[in-house]
């Protein structure tokens, strides 16, 4: 039998202060990368024994972002920011959205500060 083992659960937070169409894509990645930019995984690689490159197919990776506009994410550059693993996505309403300025010359397309969070779990897989 197949059973997993939770190892981590990460918070991270992402802003997009361009608004770019309501998109939720970049925010979501700014948070995916807080949530593991200070991550060392040394125990799954002591304690699961993931020690080659081959062995981190067993570790799954689920992500859950809450965002403003979930509906307007390209799921799978959100995807892409996960080196490693097993990767799924879930994606919920959530986040939030702050009065900010317009500046055309950088792309702006609103005044809207998009906040997006993301809930990234690592789990292994038994063999």
């Amino acid at each position: 039998m197949n059973k997993e083992k939770s190892f981590i659960n990460q918070i991270g937070m992402g802003i997009d202060q361009h608004g770019h169409n309501n998109d939720c894509t970049n925010a979501s990645i700014k948070a995916i990368k807080n949530a593991i930019s200070n991550n060392c995984l040394i125990g799954l690689s002591e304690i699961c024994g993931l020690k080659k490159p081959n062995d981190l197919s067993r570790m799954k990776v689920h992500v859950k972002i809450g965002a403003p506009y979930p509906e307007n994410i390209t799921e799978n550059k959100i995807l892409k920011a996960i080196p490693f693993g097993e990767k799924t996505l879930e994606v919920v309403k959530g986040g939030l959205i702050a009065q900010g300025i317009m500046i055309k010359e950088l792309g702006d397309t609103s005044d809207k500060i998009i906040v997006c969070n993301a809930a990234v779990n690592v789990s292994i897989k038994d063999k």
